[in-house]
């Protein structure tokens, strides 16, 4: 089996971390991966197990999953992905959530780990990952793990790699067996033994997987979850044993500190009260020193990249999962940073359910609205005090950079006006929160601008509250994105002239024409943005390049080389930004 440790989040990340009711319904899946002692011409006898309770550690951060008793009640989430295509085939990738927030194992050796699950309503799912998965708003890079879903007698068995897939929306694992426990009220055992994991039910093998070399990079990330029904975890445990070591983790976040020549800490020197911000994952802020360290040590202001689009918010109906997006608040407001909030009103990035709301009659529209603004209602009024800008309509345009609103469900429900009753709700929720239109292309002089400027305006003649644009400032290309100061500099002129404040929302730049010119494209956006009063703050899409993947016109997945970090070291873009604050004093 082959393995690109470029391609995959599990292999990717490994090297760089430093660091008893009824019968009938009670089912125990114990996982015991025991790691083979090299060297040892004869087994040394086994001091005692030190059990970890892993019920009594932090889960209060993983979406579907909450306090029952002294135990957690696990509920379906419905959590998936949006397609690549927009969501027209129907397609989603599923994304079962993780402990990223809480708590995880660093292992060496023999260890063990086991679960009691009770009332169990349709299936089960217990997961166990080496690395968390790298996710974007249109898949998910699905790492190295062991996932065992049991419905009634039937327990289903995957194994990931971490390989590289062909297609990253519909990942193949290397082994996805079905088999039938004989009783579904024994326990459920696996044991890995060199490169086979053994999957057992009442002592008797009923799989034998030849990969077990999946797990290796000594953590163990864990994960319930249910498609359809529920269950209970009434018991979880993990153990070191043969004289191995174990023991629980936290967040790599908790050892980070601001670097006192950091980004941010320039800004403040030149400029207080500017923000320089990132946009972040909870995966890797969680699992990745590296990562964490960068964010934190560099920036003041955080967006999160995907966990407060709606797809992330609202999964099904009515039903709400704030526990990542809480998560990544938590972490900013300890150190004191700004939060933007990303984003309401958005024609990607929806739960099916908001795209399939109908629009055919009046009376469908006026039921779709209500959906829609108790949506924007119970979403504002839930962070309300914890954010201090917020886009309130994220890409109203046609998306080959045209003029015209795209007809998503917003406009079909409400009209062309619809950013206006969208920005007076989240007014009404949250009177404090500075509201912004975020686009993409409107960066430079042109049509597009134009309309930007028009959009907000009218907004804010039919009752609306923007109080500023967000120029995402994506450079895709260098040749044709490439964003002068003078452009710049005219722009912000033309919004400030409005009365319009600017947040540079996105800024990323390609190295296609070599990491020279991509530092001097970083720093003229961020000095340009410097000079001018009506440009609040500066948001680059991104840290590190180890997470930055996307999937070109092939359906292919690419790395990309963007942001002010690669593998773990500043970029010489990183060191331009710098000079540009150390020359504005």
């Amino acid at each position: 089996m082959s393995y690109d440790p470029r391609v995959v989040g599990a292999e990717a990340l490994m090297s760089r971390n430093p660091g008893a009711g009824d019968p009938r319904r009670l089912i125990a899946l114990v996982s015991g991966l025991l790691l083979a002692v090299a060297g040892c011409s004869s087994p040394a006898p086994a001091p005692p197990e030190e059990v970890v309770d892993l019920l009594q550690q932090d889960w209060q951060h993983v979406p579907g999953v909450t306090a029952d008793g002294d135990g957690l009640r696990v509920t379906a989430t419905a959590f998936t992905i949006l397609d690549h295509d927009g969501g027209d085939s129907g397609g989603r990738q599923p994304n079962p959530p993780l402990n990223l927030a809480g708590t995880h194992l660093m292992t060496e050796g023999n260890f063990s780990l086991s679960a009691l699950l009770t009332d169990i309503t349709a299936d089960a799912s217990w997961a166990v990952y080496d690395s968390p998965p790298v996710i974007a708003d249109e898949f998910r890079i699905e790492p190295a793990g062991l996932r065992l879903t049991l419905n009634g007698d039937d327990l289903e068995v995957i194994v990931f790699d971490g390989s590289h897939q062909q297609d990253v929306t519909d990942p193949r694992p290397v082994y996805d067996e079905h088999v039938t426990v004989p009783d579904p009220g024994a326990a459920v055992s696996v044991r890995r033994s060199g490169d086979t994991l053994e999957i057992a039910s009442d002592g008797n093998t009923v799989a034998s997987v030849p990969f077990g070399g999946v797990f290796e990079s000594g953590e163990l990330w864990l994960g319930l979850s249910s498609d359809d029904g529920s269950f209970r975890v009434s018991s979880l445990t993990a153990a070191a044993a043969g004289g191995a070591s174990l023991t629980t983790a936290g967040p790599a976040v908790a050892q980070t500190e601001p670097a006192a020549e950091g980004l941010q800490a320039l800004a403040d020197r030149v400029r207080p009260g500017f923000t320089i911000g990132a946009a972040v994952a909870l995966g890797p802020l969680a699992s990745d020193a590296d990562y964490a360290r960068e964010f934190f040590g560099d920036f003041g202001g955080i967006t999160p990249e995907n966990a407060m689009k709606p797809q992330f918010l609202s999964p099904q109906r009515d039903v709400y999962t704030f526990e990542e997006a809480d998560a990544i608040l938590d972490r900013a407001e300890s150190r004191g940073m700004a939060v933007h909030g990303h984003t309401i009103a958005f024609t990607e990035a929806m739960p099916q359910w908001m795209q399939e709301l109908p629009t055919g009659s009046g009376e469908e529209r006026r039921a779709s609205a209500d959906a829609l603004l108790d949506y924007v209602t119970t979403v504002v009024t839930h962070f309300k005090g914890r954010l201090a800008s917020l886009d309130v309509v994220n890409e109203p345009f046609d998306v080959d950079q045209g003029t015209s609103l795209q007809e998503n469900i917003w406009y079909r429900t409400f009209g062309p006006g619809y950013p206006a009753i969208v920005s007076r709700a989240v007014h009404d929720a949250d009177p404090d929160v500075r509201q912004f239109i975020n686009e993409n292309g409107a960066d430079v002089p042109g049509d597009r601008q134009d309309a930007l400027l028009e959009l907000a305006r009218d907004t804010n003649a039919r009752g609306g509250h923007i109080y500023g644009v967000g120029l995402q400032s994506h450079v895709y290309d260098l040749r044709t994105d490439a964003i002068s100061t003078e452009d710049l500099t005219d722009t912000l002129h033309l919004f400030e002239q409005a009365g319009l404040h600017v947040r540079i929302s996105e800024n990323d730049v390609t190295d296609d024409r070599g990491t020279d010119a991509q530092a001097q494209q970083y720093a003229a956006v961020l000095a340009t943005c410097l000079r001018s009063r009506t440009c609040v703050s500066y948001t680059t899409w991104g840290v590190d390049d180890r997470y930055d993947w996307w999937i070109d016109d092939d359906g292919g997945l690419q790395q990309g080389h963007d942001f002010l970090f690669d593998e773990g070291h500043p970029t010489p873009a990183h060191a331009a930004m710098a000079r540009a604050l150390r020359s504005s004093r």
